[in-house]
């Protein structure tokens, strides 16, 4: 859930509302570009827009937002065989912003009525063989120079790096729901659905003619119609708004324990596990369980600070006292150069889990072995969490898009989706199987199974504040100008923009306070909108192209419809299950 990178021949103005910002949490990565939105400026959505512009307060241009991108009447060379549809980005076509879709359609008839003729009209579009050539005194190119320049490599890590998020404190209690192997079993299965449809994504773009400017929502409206690309829109600012809800459950409780570890240390106070806890055990319990009549209970807070600082009821509100002001900073590039700084996070976290398992050795009796292969009625938590730890798919145009060789896509996201595999993998399953007290005792949060005075879990700790603090006012900025673009066109003023902000925070503080699980949040936002942009908008789109080409069977449709159901059934059980 969505640090930030930007991909060469991407369009850099706030002119277009790319509809692919959904944020990975805790990623490295946004999953969309900031740069991709604020380009060089050093202004944000509340600076007056340059002279002769009419973006101001984060508005879309109205013009470019109600561009249509419409294929031409003289359709654009492709492949045949719908497999091999991502081949022909090799040599995309420019994908051009007309200012009136019928003077594009009135463009294109002139040529059509005119291409045998000698002396063609300087406003006349002349098509010639290959990619599409436009006289320049017409429109203006937006892939003008897109040569991409990212090799196999750098695409596969950029992939994995955006995946990357909450989901890696999320995992080891994503297993303990589900169960040990079934767990990893599920873990497979999911990453193979999600690539299968991340794919037919990038299969579709190159279908259309590829182009910097065509992305998810583009190819729904084309395809689909309008009403699918305003449920994927509707869709996309659901991701957004979970995202910044977990975001903010994470703050909160990263500062409350970071404030706690400074305020003992600063007053002199013992820092050391309490008697009442496991015995020189670096480990917690945080939920009382009972296990051999022996009753684990949570360390208690500092009380000496009062109810003034508690984390459910206070923290969330002085956490607003921060992050509020930030969201009307007048340089978003400010935020853009903390970017690499998620990347460190995310590896110190792998290196965390790995260092502690470690130093536990494995801790499962013969029982937990031979119940190991059970599968637990609450799997559906872990389905839930993998369709939101999965997703990529509404920025996986822009990254794939940009890859040196366009012929190697199906192999590269491959390549990705299993590396990403095997490091959810590797956390989940490592901590879960080393984890020294009752696996029951595993938190969604896996940070809040350590002692406070721990060294290497306070650093954790303050090291992904910082980093979800220089993200969150990015994702929050991204989510409002999605919205003013949909609702008001992108026209706003300054008002509009503090009272999205205002009441985003506030729904954020709401959650904070009433519902501060990172799982639950996780689970119901991945498996909502995953049920659209992973199960069942890709399928349509392939089942459209097949249709168009004269290629749909039932067998294919039967399998393409399959897939939706199984987001379906997956986002029903999520309301079944109780994992509190």
């Amino acid at each position: 859930m969505y640090k930030s990178r930007v991909y060469p021949g991407s369009d850099s103005s706030l002119t277009r509302d790319s509809g692919s910002e959904s944020t990975p949490l805790l990623s490295s990565e946004s999953r969309t570009s900031p740069e991709l939105i604020f380009g060089d400026s050093e202004t944000s959505d509340l600076d007056p827009s340059p002279a002769g512009s009419s973006l101001i307060y984060g508005s879309v241009d109205t013009a470019s937002y109600n561009t249509i991108l419409a294929t031409p009447k003289r359709p654009f060379p492709s492949v045949r065989d719908s497999e091999l549809f991502v081949s022909t980005m090799a040599n995309p076509p420019c994908i051009v912003d007309f200012d009136h879709e019928k003077n594009y359609e009135r463009n294109v008839d002139l040529t059509l009525t005119n291409e045998n003729s000698n002396a063609k009209k300087t406003h006349e579009i002349d098509f010639k063989p290959g990619p599409l050539q436009f006289q320049s005194d017409i429109v203006q190119t937006t892939c003008k120079d897109f040569k991409p320049k990212q090799s196999s490599l750098v695409t596969i890590f950029s992939i994995w790096n955006t995946i990357l998020g909450s989901s890696l404190l999320t995992m080891p209690w994503g297993i303990a729901m589900a169960g040990f192997f079934p767990g990893i079993i599920l873990n497979l299965l999911m990453s193979g659905l999600c690539l299968y449809t991340a794919y037919r994504l990038v299969v579709a773009h190159a279908y259309h003619g590829g182009g910097a400017n065509v992305e998810v929502l583009d190819l729904c409206r084309v395809y689909l119609g309008k009403w699918a690309e305003h449920t994927a829109r509707i869709f996309s600012i659901a991701v957004l708004l979970g995202a910044t809800i977990a975001y903010w459950i994470l703050m909160a409780n990263f500062l409350y324990n970071s404030v706690n570890f400074i305020y003992d240390n600063i007053a002199g106070l013992s820092t050391h596990p309490a008697s009442e806890n496991i015995s020189n055990k670096e480990v917690l319990c945080p939920k009382e369980i009972q296990d051999n009549n022996t009753i684990v209970t949570y360390e208690k807070t500092f009380e000496a600070l009062g109810p003034a600082w508690d984390l459910r009821n206070t923290v969330p509100v002085f956490l607003a006292l921060l992050i509020f002001p930030l969201l009307n900073f007048n340089s978003t590039t400010f935020f853009t150069k903390f970017n690499s700084f998620g990347t460190a996070s995310v590896m110190y976290l792998i290196v965390f889990v790995v260092i502690k398992s470690a130093s536990w050795g494995v801790n499962m009796d013969q029982v937990e072995w031979a119940t190991s292969w059970v599968i637990r009625p609450t799997f559906p938590a872990l389905t839930g969490i993998l369709a939101m730890s999965f997703f990529i798919h509404n920025i996986v145009i822009n990254i794939m898009q940009n890859n040196r060789n366009q012929e190697k896509n199906g192999r590269d996201l491959t390549i990705a989706y299993f590396l990403v595999t095997v490091t959810y993998i590797i956390v989940g399953a490592t901590f879960f199987m080393c984890f020294p007290l009752p696996k029951s005792c595993i938190e969604d949060n896996l940070l809040n199974n350590f002692q406070k005075w721990d060294g290497l879990t306070i650093t954790a700790r303050i090291v992904l504040l910082f980093q979800l603090v220089t993200v969150y006012p990015l994702l929050a900025y991204v989510l409002r100008i999605q919205l003013l673009s949909w609702i008001c066109k992108g026209r706003s003023n300054r008002a509009l923009v503090l009272f999205i902000n205002l009441v985003l925070v506030s729904i954020c503080i709401i959650f904070a306070t009433f519902v501060p699980y990172i799982g639950t949040i996780v689970r119901y936002t991945g498996a909502l909108s995953g049920l659209i942009y992973v199960f069942t908008f890709p399928n349509l789109l392939h089942l459209a192209i097949l249709k168009k080409e004269g290629k749909l069977t039932v067998y294919s449709i039967l399998f393409h419809i399959a897939i939706p159901v199984i987001g379906l059934l997956n986002l029903i059980a999520q309301f079944f299950i109780t994992d509190r």
